[in-house]
């Protein structure tokens, strides 16, 4: 028996592949409508999703295949939905992120940042943090933390050895000082540890252990703060302009002012969290607040030795030409992306007031992008030139199967509203209405977070963008209020290693359990959730103006009950 369960799981995925569409197959042919045959598909793409039976861009296109077929959209108009303006700012930003990787910008900015915070266990998971987040703004997740976990590998190898060299000395002493003549038998062989021999107490272990963790979830949280920083945020962003044509109030400046100060709170909160976690209730020990002592002494002599571990890896390499070019160009692409609209004054976008909405983010990427296969990265010379960054290299870095991923996303989107799916969702909601507006958004927040922990994120938020936004417009309330709230909590994967590729990252360098990760995660998660519905209901009020009905939203019938 147990030899046929482990046969039949093997098989696991050609099951569903094949059970999946015959189970839901009357739903179509059943009920006969639009409405029924969109939702086949949607239910059909959310379980191959969240199963991973298929590649998540394979599963992306069953809406070009199975639309036509049920004639909800022409093949034609689905397949312009693959290609969007996200994908020409995806396209700028994978170009500046490979030549920060190709010469090692990263891994310079890491170390700066945690030789400017400090080294003991407490302000050196800080400077992790700091520094992780802030790659991840610019830097997809899973490339922060695939850059930033090897330097902190190193690092926690340093302070181990750095701590196994003070006891070593200390025991030196002591021996010498018990050692007498009389009797050579007043020492005793020190008991070996039980834990693995990598780590010589279990205060190290602990020490692995937050600040594998702190590399991950950074990577999640600094993604929250700039619409490239997370495919998520993108395919919101995307979503709003294409539904929402109206709406200019998402753009990089307002996101940033918005999400600045949740991803500091959230931050913050998990430095704590994860430090009183793993390293102890000693708060005031990493905030410097307790006077000399014997403990002090022994972290100071293990803080200068990595200390210099670190200075020595920062000052090892001298800035480079094609780092000082990649960081100006940096610089430029984060200032114009800033000021093309910023909200609160007008950005160099109102140059243009002939052409209203015709530049967008994905303009200042690709300009500025490009510049990357101009600019000669050595003195050219008559038989070479080599640009800062090649095409092979760059294919390298693309994520395509995130570009289908997000198109497929764009056909569901509007293969629903077409068909009538995502009124239909949104009229069996509408129940919604009656609580207050808070309640339903911490429930659809909450769901999110949920099921973001066991499918990827932007499955996730393509799943519920087309089925809240509907929801949104039929109780009366502004669909942002609705929208940004789901679309940042989708980040906030942290239970699993198979939550999301950061995750699985730390977890790979051993020194993590599923059940550290999940005490950690599920506090992190309720953090998350508690900031972002924080930052909705006092400054992202006025920011996005949520306590109105917006002119750019379509009018329903339907009132909600309760108001903002």
């Amino acid at each position: 028996m147990r030899a046929f369960t482990g046969g039949l799981w093997s098989y696991r995925n050609l099951l569903i592949i094949i059970l999946t569409p015959l189970l839901i197959l009357p739903l179509p042919l059943v009920i006969k409508t639009q409405v029924a045959e969109c939702a086949y598909t949607l239910v059909l793409m959310a379980v191959f999703w969240m199963t991973e039976a298929l590649p998540l861009s394979v599963t992306a296109l069953l809406p070009a295949l199975l639309f036509p077929f049920f004639g909800i959209m022409k093949s034609s108009v689905v397949a312009t939905m693959y290609f969007k303006d996200f994908h020409l700012l995806l396209l700028g930003v994978i170009c500046l992120a490979t030549s920060i990787e190709k010469w090692g910008l990263h891994r310079r900015i890491a170390l700066k940042l945690v030789t400017m915070i400090g080294v003991n266990p407490g302000m050196l998971m800080l400077g992790f943090m700091v520094g992780c987040a802030f790659l991840s703004m610019w830097l997809s997740n899973t490339s922060t933390a695939a850059m930033v976990m090897p330097i902190a590998e190193a690092v926690m190898q340093q302070v181990m050895s750095a701590e196994g060299e003070v006891s070593q000395h200390q025991e030196m002493a002591v021996n010498m000082i018990l050692s007498v003549p009389e009797d050579d038998n007043v020492t005793e062989a020190l008991p070996s540890s039980p834990l693995n021999s990598k780590y010589r107490n279990n205060r190290d272990h602990m020490m692995c252990k937050g600040l594998s963790l702190c590399i991950a979830y950074s990577a999640s949280i600094g993604g929250l703060t700039t619409l490239p920083g997370t495919s998520s945020n993108l395919i919101f962003a995307e979503y709003i302009h294409q539904f929402y044509p109206d709406c200019k109030s998402i753009n990089f400046g307002n996101w940033f002012v918005f999400c600045l100060p949740v991803c500091i709170i959230v931050l913050f909160s998990a430095w704590i969290w994860l430090y009183w976690l793993f390293l102890g209730t000693k708060c005031c020990l990493f905030l410097s607040l307790y006077p000399i002592s014997k403990y002090m002494v022994h972290e100071t002599k293990r803080n200068v030795r990595v200390n210099e571990f670190l200075m020595l890896s920062h000052f090892s390499v001298s800035s480079s030409q094609q780092e000082i070019i990649t960081l100006v160009i940096f610089f430029i692409m984060a200032v114009l992306w800033f000021v093309r609209e910023p909200g609160f004054m007008p950005g160099w976008a109102s140059l243009f007031p002939e052409y209203p909405g015709y530049a967008t983010d994905a303009t200042v990427a690709l300009l500025l992008g490009v510049l990357f296969f101009i600019i000669p990265a050595n003195r050219p010379t008559a038989d070479n030139y080599d640009a800062m960054i090649t095409w092979k290299e760059f294919q390298a870095c693309m994520p395509w199967e995130i570009c289908l991923l997000v198109g497929g996303g764009f056909a569901l989107a509007e293969g629903a509203k077409v068909s009538g799916l995502s009124s239909w969702v949104a009229e069996l909601m509408t129940p919604l209405g009656s609580l207050p507006v808070l309640a339903t958004v911490t429930i659809a927040c909450i769901l999110v977070t949920c099921i973001t922990e066991v499918a990827s994120n932007p499955a996730t938020i393509t799943i519920f963008l087309p089925i809240l936004a509907p929801l949104a417009e039929a109780i009366n309330i502004n669909p942002l209020y609705m929208l940004i709230p789901t679309t940042l909590s989708v980040s906030f994967a942290f239970l699993l290693p198979v939550s999301n590729p950061p995750n699985a990252i730390a977890f790979a360098y051993g020194h993590l359990s599923i059940i550290d990760m999940v005490k950690a995660g599920l506090g992190l998660n309720i953090i998350g959730v508690l900031a972002v519905l924080l930052a909705i209901s006092t400054w992202g009020t006025s920011l996005f103006a949520l306590d109105t009905y917006p002119d750019w939203a379509p009018i329903h019938d339907l009132t909600n009950t309760t108001g903002i």
